[in-house]
């Protein structure tokens, strides 16, 4: 079956507000980008039909496409709600039979949790959820088909999910995948990711820009 997946992008200079703390401008907007990067890196070794970045961020544009995904270019930057529900219109329209979401700061995330995710998906109408680490936003979000619901994110969007999901009829799958699961959104993430195992593009610079000198910052 054709699977869509789609990752919304806010606008990059603005990203990672929770992490002024710690991160300058210029290194929160590299984080993002090299979050970014490590997403399309998994997604594309899942070997699914299509990958697709939903942004208007000409930085976004140029990065999705040299890691061969596909642009949805969003007239504004509407917030991520709005840009997977653009997406899944997309995934409708042009005959996808599943839809598949992720965020762009899951950098842990790897190519065996999205098979896994995708392979979780009902035979017939389904849903797969994945919840955030902390239990309160939805990572990953698998749909058969692309419209089959309308989803909302924002904390609490996982308990929104499943009531509304059941309120529809349905009986949602729920996976717990640690690295999908771990979103980077403040100090405390980031010391997470540290210790972690995985080496990713996001591990690296981290340790790279030196954050036992950062304001607030105390080494794992």
């Amino acid at each position: 079956m054709k699977t869509l997946a789609a990752v919304p992008v806010k606008d990059l200079e603005n990203a990672k507000q929770r992490l002024v703390p710690v991160f300058s401008p210029e290194e929160r907007r590299a984080l993002a980008r090299t979050m970014l990067e490590d997403v399309l890196d998994a997604l594309g070794e899942a070997s699914l039909d299509r990958v697709l970045v939903v942004t208007r961020d000409p930085e976004v544009i140029a990065l999705a496409r040299q890691h061969h995904a596909s642009v949805l270019e969003e007239p504004e930057n509407r917030g991520h709600t709005e840009a997977v529900a653009l997406a899944q219109r997309m995934a409708a329209d042009t005959g996808a039979q599943r839809f598949l979401t992720i965020p762009g700061d899951v950098p842990q995330v790897t190519p065996q949790e999205i098979a896994t995710l995708v392979a979780a998906a009902p035979a017939g109408p389904g849903v797969v959820f994945v919840p955030s680490r902390s239990g309160f936003g939805t990572n990953g979000v698998l749909l058969s088909p692309p419209d089959l619901m309308r989803l909302k994110f924002g904390e609490p969007s996982f308990a929104n999910h499943l009531i509304a999901a059941r309120r529809g009829g349905l009986d949602p799958v729920i996976l717990s995948l640690p690295g999908l699961g771990l979103d980077i959104d403040g100090p405390e993430d980031l010391r997470t990711l540290l210790e972690n195992e995985r080496k990713t593009r996001s591990r690296r610079l981290i340790q790279t820009l030196g954050l036992a000198s950062c304001r607030g910052w105390t080494e794992p």
